[in-house]
C-alpha cells in the first residue's frame, strides 16, 4: 500500500517542475482528445456513401474550340457512338457527380408556394438516364419516362421569356431528403416548390446520392430532375462499364469522341474512383497531419516524464538509500515513483479534460463541428496513464536498483 503523504510532501518541494509536467500532460490531453475526434470526423466524412456504382464509372468532360450550333445533335451522335464501344453498358450526359469537387448545381426547396424562406438547399442532378447509368438504387416509385424530359437550353429560354407551361413537373428525391422534408410521411405524391414557387411532384425516392461538394449542407440532400443535357452545358459523359474494363473503355471513348469532332479538347478523363480519391485528398492529408501531431505530442510528453523522473532519481539518491536501509524493497521504490507519476498524470488529465472541452466549444462556435463525445475523455486518460507509467518505468527501475550502501555513502 502506497502512502500518499510522502509523495505530496516531496512534490511540494518541487512545485515548479511538478506543475510544468502537469501542464504538459494537460495540454497533451486536450489536444490529443480533440485531434482524435477530428480524425474520426475526417474518416467518417471520407466514408460517406455516394449512392453510385463507384467502381464501374468513368467520366469524360470536353471543351470545344469555337462555337457549336448543334450541341444537342452532337451529343446524341456521341452517345450513339459511345454505346457501340465494346464494354460499355450505359452512357449518359450528366451535369455533376457525387464527391467530384466540381461546381455544384443546387436549388432551394420550399414546402408551399407562400413560404418566404427555403426549408433547405439540395443538389440538383440533370441528365437523361442518369439513375440507371450511375447505378442509383430506386427504393420507391419510378424513374422518369422519355416524354417527361425537357432540353436544358429550351428550359432556360422559356424561363427567360416567362413561359412556364413546358417546364418539367416531376422530381426524384433521396431518402434522406424525403425524411427531412416529410418525417414519418409518404414522400411519393408530395409537392415541393423551387425558385419562384415552381411546383414539382415527387415520383420516386432513391437510397443515396451524395452531393458533389459542400457536404456540410447535408451530404445526401439531392434531387434528380428530368432535364436533358449536352456537353456544351458544362456536363460530362458518364460511362458505366465493368470494373476491369474501365481503362480500356476510357481510352476508346476519348479516341472516338476526338474522331467525331477534332475541334474538342478533353478537360477531364478519369474513373470515378480517381474523382473520389481527389475529392477527399485534403481530408486524408489533414488526418495524416493530426496523426503526426498526436505522435509528436505523446513523444514529447513521454520524454518529459523520463527526463523529470531521471532528474528526481538523481536528486533523491540519499533518500532512496535511507529507505532501502530501513527495509524498503526494490518493488517499494518502483511503486513509489509509479504512484507519483500516476498522481501527476491524473492532475494533468483532469485539467486537460476541462481544456479539451473548452477547445471543442471554440471549434463548435467557429467551425461548426459537433460536440466532442464523452467517450474520448476516458480513452485519452487511459492512453496518457499508460504512456506515463511506461515512461517512468526506466528511471524508477534505476532508482530501485540503487544499492543502499552506495546511496548512504553519498550523504
Amino acid at each position: 500500500m502506497i502512502e500518499l503523504r510522502p509523495i505530496f510532501s516531496t512534490l511540494r518541494r518541487h512545485k515548479t517542475t511538478a506543475w510544468l509536467l502537469v501542464l504538459e500532460i494537460a495540454l497533451t490531453c486536450a489536444i490529443v482528445c480533440n485531434a482524435v475526434f477530428l480524425i474520426g470526423q475526417r474518416l467518417q466524412r471520407m466514408d460517406l456513401p455516394s449512392g453510385v456504382a463507384e467502381h464501374e464509372l468513368v467520366q469524360i468532360q470536353l471543351g470545344r474550340i469555337g462555337k457549336s450550333t448543334e450541341a444537342m445533335a452532337q451529343s446524341q451522335t456521341d452517345l450513339a457512338a459511345l454505346r457501340l464501344i465494346p464494354g460499355v453498358k450505359q452512357v449518359a450526359v450528366i451535369n455533376q457527380l457525387p464527391f467530384s469537387d466540381g461546381g455544384a448545381s443546387n436549388s432551394g426547396i420550399r414546402l408551399s408556394p407562400q413560404q418566404q424562406q427555403d426549408t433547405l438547399e439540395a443538389t440538383t442532378y440533370y441528365g437523361e438516364g442518369a439513375l440507371s447509368t450511375l447505378g442509383v438504387r430506386l427504393l420507391e416509385g419510378r424513374d422518369f419516362q422519355h416524354g417527361e424530359y425537357a432540353d436544358f437550353g429550351t428550359i432556360i429560354a422559356d424561363l427567360h421569356n416567362g413561359d412556364l407551361k413546358n417546364l418539367p413537373s416531376t422530381i426524384i428525391v433521396t431518402q434522406a431528403l424525403a425524411q427531412r422534408l416529410w418525417p414519418g410521411q409518404e414522400a411519393l405524391g408530395q409537392t415541393i416548390y423551387v425558385g419562384k414557387g415552381l411546383p414539382f411532384r415527387v415520383i420516386g425516392v432513391v437510397a443515396d446520392l451524395g452531393r458533389p461538394n459542400d457536404l456540410n449542407q447535408g451530404p445526401e440532400y439531392s434531387t434528380v430532375w428530368p432535364i436533358r443535357m449536352t456537353v456544351a452545358d458544362g456536363s460530362s459523359y458518364v460511362i458505366r462499364t465493368a470494373p476491369q474494363d474501365r481503362a480500356t473503355v476510357l481510352q476508346s471513348a476519348v479516341a472516338k469522341l476526338k474522331q467525331l469532332d477534332p475541334n474538342r479538347v478533353v478537360l477531364v478523363k478519369r474513373t470515378y474512383d480517381d474523382a473520389r480519391h481527389e475529392f477527399f485528398a485534403n481530408d486524408r492529408a489533414m488526418a495524416g497531419i493530426l496523426v503526426g501531431v498526436i505522435a509528436a505530442l505523446l513523444t514529447v510528453t513521454a520524454l518529459g516524464i523520463v527526463g523529470l523522473a531521471s532528474f528526481w532519481v538523481g536528486q533523491r539518491r540519499r533518500t532512496i538509500g535511507v529507505r532501502r536501509a530501513l527495509g524498503a524493497t526494490r518493488g517499494d521504490i518502483l511503486r513509489y515513483f509509479q504512484a507519483e507519476n500516476f498522481l501527476l498524470a491524473s492532475f494533468g488529465i483532469a485539467f486537460g479534460m476541462v481544456l479539451a472541452y473548452g477547445i471543442n466549444l471554440f471549434l463548435m462556435v467557429h467551425y461548426e463541428l459537433p460536440r466532442l463525445p464523452g467517450i474520448y475523455f476516458p480513452v485519452g486518460a487511459a492512453v496518457l496513464w499508460v504512456i506515463g507509467q511506461l515512461a517512468v518505468l526506466g528511471p524508477a527501475m534505476r532508482a530501485a536498483n540503487v544499492p543502499p550502501v552506495v546511496a548512504t555513502r553519498s550523504a
